[in-house]
C-alpha cells in the first residue's frame, strides 16, 4: 500500500469567540448534533489500534506463535503434509474440547495429524494446556495479525456501519462486524499464516461441531492420492440478502481474467437457467482442501478483486460462497470431492447414506440428513 504524504503543517489561527448573531437555528443545531453523535459512534466502533499495536501483531515475533510438540511424535512420519486448522476464541474452550474428543475418537487417534489453532487475541495458558491434553497430534498456536482482522482502509467505515444497521436482525450476524472480519480472514488470509507454511492440505474444524461416525480411512491421503483440490460434506443455499453484488462482482472478475477460468468448470452448478447465482455453496465450516488451491495466482487474484470491492463489510459476503465460487471457476468436477462423513453443525447434519455402515459406525439419523432438505445442493452436484 503506498505511503500517504504527510500534509504540511500550518499555523492555527487564533481562537475567536463566535458572534452571537451567527448562532445556528435550533432545528439545525439538533441536526448537527445528531450528525456529530453518529460520527462519534462510528469512531468508537471503529477503534483502530495504534501503530505500535499493529506492529506487535505482525507474524515475526516469537510470542505470537507457540508450538507444543509431543515426544511420542518425534519420529512420526505422516503420509501427507496436512493439519487441522481451527479458528477459535478462548471462550470456546469447552465446546472445542468436546469437538476434538470426537475427532480424535473417530479418526485422529490412529493418525496423529497436528493441529493449528488461530485466534485474533492471544490464547490463554488454560486454553493451550487443554488443547495439548485433548489431542494426539502436535499443537501449534498462532495470532492473527491486525491487518488480517480489520476493515481495510479503502472501505468507507461509515457506509459499512450503515449497511450493518440496515441489515439488522433480518439475517444471521447482520449487525456483526466481528463476523465480517472472520469471513474476510477465512476467505483470503488463513492460508497465508506462517504456521501453515509446512502443510499441503488442511482440514477446517470449528468449535462445537460433532463428528458422528467413525472415519475408517484417511481423507488427507484420499485427497492427495486422487489429485483432489477441494472436499466438502454439506452444501446449501446462501441467504441472498448477504451477497447482493457478489455474483456481479464475480462476473466482473471473470471478464477481467478470462485466462483463469477452467475450461471444464462447474459454474453451471450454481447458476440458474437465466445465468443468475442460485445461491448454492459448499458449507465451509467443514472443508478439506489443498492449500495449493488457495495459494494459486487465480485464487489470490479473485480474493484481491473481491476485497477491493468491499463487499465483506458493505454487505456480508461469507467465506463459504467465496470458496465455492472460486472452486466452481478454477477447478473441474473431478477435482472436488464429496465426503459422505458423519458431521453435525447446528442446525444441519450429514449422515452417511450407506445403511450398513450407518448402523455399525454412526450415531446420526439418516432421515434427518441435510441431503433431504430442499435447500441442499448436494444432489444437484452429484448429478453433474
Amino acid at each position: 500500500m503506498p505511503m500517504l504524504k504527510k500534509p504540511a503543517q500550518t499555523a492555527l489561527p487564533a481562537q475567536t469567540a463566535l458572534p452571537a448573531q451567527t448562532a445556528l437555528h435550533p432545528s439545525l443545531s439538533r441536526a448537527v448534533l445528531q450528525l456529530v453523535a453518529l460520527a462519534a459512534a462510528a469512531l468508537i466502533f471503529a477503534r483502530p489500534l495504534p501503530i505500535g499495536r499493529v506492529r506487535a501483531l505482525a507474524y515475526a515475533p516469537a510470542d505470537v506463535r507457540e508450538s507444543r510438540l509431543k515426544p511420542e511424535n518425534a519420529n512420526l512420519t505422516l503420509p501427507v503434509r496436512a493439519a487441522f486448522v481451527i479458528l477459535a476464541r478462548n471462550s470456546e474452550l469447552h465446546a472445542l474440547r468436546a469437538t476434538i474428543r470426537q475427532l480424535e475418537d473417530q479418526f485422529n487417534a490412529l493418525h496423529r495429524y497436528p493441529y493449528v489453532f488461530l485466534n485474533n487475541e492471544p490464547f490463554t495458558a488454560e486454553f493451550k494446556q487443554a488443547m495439548e491434553w485433548a489431542t494426539t497430534g502436535d499443537c501449534h498456536f498462532g495470532l492473527v495479525p491486525y491487518e488480517h482482522w480489520s476493515i481495510p482502509p479503502w472501505v468507507d467505515r461509515l457506509r459499512a456501519r450503515w449497511a450493518m444497521a440496515a441489515m439488522g436482525t433480518k439475517v444471521p450476524y447482520g449487525t456483526s462486524e466481528s463476523y465480517r472480519k472472520m469471513c474476510r480472514f477465512e476467505s483470503g488470509f488463513f492460508y497465508r499464516h506462517p504456521l501453515l507454511e509446512d502443510y499441503d492440505y488442511y482440514w477446517r474444524v470449528e468449535p462445537g461441531v460433532e463428528f458422528t461416525c467413525a472415519i475408517p480411512y484417511d481423507p488427507f491421503k484420499c485427497m492427495a492420492d486422487s489429485g483432489k483440490q477441494y472436499g466438502f460434506t454439506i452444501s446449501l443455499r446462501e441467504v441472498a440478502a448477504t451477497v447482493r453484488t457478489l455474483w456481479s462482482t464475480t462476473n466482473a472478475f471473470r471478464a477481467a481474467y478470462p485466462e483463469y477460468i477452467a475450461a471444464n468448470n462447474t459454474l453451471h452448478w450454481l447458476t440458474t437457467p437465466s445465468g443468475d447465482y442460485n445461491m448454492c455453496h459448499f458449507w465451509s465450516n467443514f472443508e478439506i482442501a489443498s492449500l495449493a488451491f488457495f495459494r494459486s495466482p487465480q485464487y489470490t487474484a479473485y480474493f484481491d478483486f473481491l476485497d477491493r470491492a468491499g463487499g465483506f463489510f458493505l454487505e456480508r459476503w461469507g467465506d463459504a460462497p467465496v470458496h465455492s465460487l472460486a472452486a466452481a471457476m478454477f477447478l473441474t468436477k473431478s477435482q472436488v470431492h464429496f465426503f459422505d462423513i458423519g458431521y453435525h453443525h447446528k442446525p444441519f447434519q450429514n449422515c452417511p447414506t450407506d445403511p450398513d455402515f450407518n448402523s455399525q459406525h454412526c450415531f446420526c439419523n439418516q432421515n434427518r440428513s441435510v441431503i433431504h432438505n430442499s435447500d441442499s445442493c448436494t444432489r444437484a452436484w452429484l448429478d453433474l
